[in-house]
């Protein structure tokens, strides 16, 4: 799903914000940034008439957005703004379940394999009408290899779309046509039983041709930007603040309560804390960002602080093609030198689960996992065995990444610790800012990264798929394997569920045999809030929407 920046609380990166899925903030929790479950914390509801509070929420961004484009867009801060300035075809609702949005209504052959959508009548926040073309033109552009989304992987559903990606087929070839300015007619490469939910997603979001084309730029500015959501841009002051106001031209504008979004940017967690408990902010923490750890107990003690279970994972990404991580028994040796429970128990402190497999137990593939935590007996011969494979007496340095957050950092100095202890390994500690680090990890510049993954979709294959291509967008370990890959492509073909999840649970296996990540902690979600804040929806996949939301 997405990248999580945090690490505690938050993917997509919650102590990590993450990719879809999802890395960045707080990505401890999706934490990678949430909780799995339906998250709507309150329903939605129309704020009373009489003594009405100014409708304007106070939030803080944990790191600047990297993009507002919700083709490029690849972790869970710019994901998040861009669910409320865009609108896709569908839109999960408090159900946690996809809803016409966009489109007012679609058809789906007998087949399985052609939808048909109806494009409602509504406009784009600078006039100009929506329509079908919008649909084709966002994602035949996300899947164009000079558009180099790291998200196009998820446009391979549709006919085509993986070959036109890779420069197999042209464009035109793509299963996606708009006949007419209210109708887009989609073909799918096999039966999808989640593409209406996938549709919710942002690679799926309609941008206006127009003003992608007029400047190049047109996703990094509040003067610039244009969608078709709740909400439009109305200030970014670059790693400063950010501002989101009401969309007047909104389909269901009379279902948005609140007048305005103000954003801040602090990347502290304390200083955010602090803010909250002074009434600068009515919210802190996931998803946005994360809780000081060492906050936490007083404020479970207080009963002041919600946690909430998502379908994240949180892990560390090898890279495979630099030494000494270019064995698997030296790879292998480092995960199982890691006390996963210590950390929850010490740290993390808000349920999360140690994490011996890749997907999270909402979407499980096998419940015992593939490892045993802290598996020092394996760990010192399995790092023995490699070492020698390498002809190697002593390791190389080791450098252990990770973008700036509390909880990031003290996770990395706890496994530093531990690496230190059970393996006699030193390792250094590399701390980078969220966008700079994004940049580093796909292009190789690491050795040890962390990463979080919020799903995109409640299905294994979501996070699976990541892996599948040694340069696919959200690799980053340079890692492949055909019987990976193999495996994964019959999971597509395979109409029995139960085959079909035996084929995936194979296919990790496989990833976990070859260990070209390392597991850590399945996400929650940890936050607290003005209780004055009512409608906030916080989906099971560490999404939130603020379209329902408004001030009591």
């Amino acid at each position: 799903m997405k990248k999580n920046i945090f690490a505690l609380v938050s993917s997509v990166a919650v102590l990590g914000t993450a990719l879809a899925g999802c890395g960045g903030g707080q990505e401890a929790a999706k934490p990678a940034e949430q909780p799995a479950g339906n998250t709507q914390t309150q329903a939605p509801a129309a704020a009373p008439a009489a003594e009405k509070k100014p409708q304007v929420l106070k939030m803080n961004l944990h790191s600047e957005p990297p993009t507002a484009d919700p083709g490029i867009a690849e972790d869970t801060t710019s994901g998040a703004v861009i669910l409320a300035t865009f609108d896709g075809l569908t839109r999960i609702g408090g159900d946690e379940k996809p809803h016409e949005a966009a489109a007012e209504s679609y058809t789906v052959s007998d087949d399985k394999l052609t939808y048909t959508f109806k494009i409602r009548d509504h406009k784009w926040s600078n006039g100009d009408p929506v329509t079908a073309k919008d649909f084709e033109y966002a994602w035949k552009r996300a899947l164009d290899p000079k558009t180099a989304s790291n998200y196009a992987y998820q446009l391979y559903y549709i006919k085509n779309g993986e070959k036109a990606n890779k420069g197999e087929a042209k464009l035109d070839d793509v299963g996606v046509k708009a006949l007419d300015d209210k109708t887009l007619e989609v073909k799918l490469e096999n039966p999808t039983p989640y593409f209406l939910e996938l549709l919710a997603f942002r690679t799926y979001f309609p941008v206006n041709q127009k003003v992608v084309e007029g400047n190049e730029k047109w996703a990094g500015e509040a003067a610039t930007h244009v969608g078709n959501g709740p909400f439009k841009i109305e200030t970014w002051e670059h790693k400063s603040k950010m501002v989101l106001v009401k969309n007047d031209n909104y389909w269901d504008k009379d279902n948005v309560k609140l007048d305005k979004i103000e954003f801040s940017m602090v990347e502290d967690e304390n200083t955010e804390l602090s803010m909250f408990e002074n009434g600068e902010l009515d919210w802190a923490g996931a998803p946005m960002s994360a809780l000081p750890t060492d906050a936490i107990p007083a404020l479970k003690e207080q009963n002041k602080i919600t946690t909430k279970p998502i379908a994240g994972t949180y892990w560390y990404k090898f890279n495979t093609e630099k030494p000494p991580f270019n064995n698997v028994k030296i790879r292998k040796a480092f995960a199982f030198a890691v006390d996963r429970q210590g950390l929850i128990d010490n740290i993390l402190q808000t349920g999360q689960i140690p994490a011996t497999g890749a997907v999270p137990p909402s979407m499980v593939l096998n419940p015992n996992g593939y490892f045993k935590d802290n598996d020092l007996e394996a760990a010192k011969k399995m790092l023995e065995e490699g070492m020698k494979e390498l002809g190697i007496s002593k390791l190389p340095a080791i450098t252990l990444s990770y973008n700036t957050s509390e909880a990031h950092k003290k996770i990395a100095e706890a496994i530093q610790d531990q690496w230190k202890k059970n393996l006699g390994v030193d390792v250094k500690l590399e701390n980078k800012e969220w966008k700079v680090y994004l940049e580093d990890l796909h292009n190789g510049n690491f050795q040890v990264g962390r990463m979080g993954w919020l799903g995109d979709f409640n299905d294994p294959i979501n996070f699976l798929e990541l892996y599948k291509d040694k340069m696919g967008g959200n690799n980053d370990t340079r890692w492949e394997n055909p019987k990976y890959k193999e495996l994964l492509n019959q999971s597509a073909l395979e109409g029995d569920l139960d085959k079909r999840k035996q084929i995936l649970a194979d296919a990790e296996q496989v990833l976990m045999d070859d260990m070209p990540i390392m597991p850590i902690y399945f996400y929650t979600q940890s936050w607290v809030q003005n209780p004055n804040v009512k409608g906030v929806q916080m989906t099971g996949l560490g999404d939130v929407d603020w379209k329902g939301a408004y001030i009591e």
